[in-house]
């Protein structure tokens, strides 16, 4: 008993911290959803599928070199990406990177940042949560 302990405690803490991490998406995405009826008394909620278009649709009104997000990220969301400048980025997919989104400030750093880039624009908070729904999925 003494020795399966240990092991017993690892595996509660990372079961206890998978849970807080799915509580701050979904806080997030709630937030989102808020924000996005306020903006529109139509929103019926996400979808994954409008999130997956968003992610590799090509826009003309960012940067040259980053016309969709697929430019840096990918097509599979699965796969490590690339900047323009060579720098590695991590898979924007929750299934292989599962502490992506655990970090609101870093979420809406990086949306400010990729969205003006990408589509020369805030992304609307429908088209955040929309992109994020499709990533969870991933």
């Amino acid at each position: 008993m003494t020795r399966t302990l240990p092991y017993l405690l690892a595996a509660m803490a990372l079961l206890f911290s998978a849970a807080s991490q799915a509580g701050v998406r979904e806080d997030q995405l709630a937030a989102y959803a808020s924000a996005a009826k306020a903006a529109n008394a139509g929103f019926a909620g996400f979808s994954a599928e409008r999130g997956k278009t968003l992610h590799t649709q090509n826009f003309s009104g960012g940067k040259p070199d980053t016309p969709a997000c697929t430019a840096c990220h990918g097509k599979d969301p699965r796969g490590s990406g690339r900047t323009p400048t060579g720098k590695a980025i991590d898979a924007v997919a929750v299934s292989v990177t599962p502490t992506r989104y655990t970090d609101p400030a870093k979420v809406e750093k990086w949306f400010k940042r990729n969205c003006t880039e990408v589509l020369g624009r805030v992304c609307t908070p429908q088209e955040k949560g929309d992109w994020l729904t499709y990533m969870l999925g991933q």
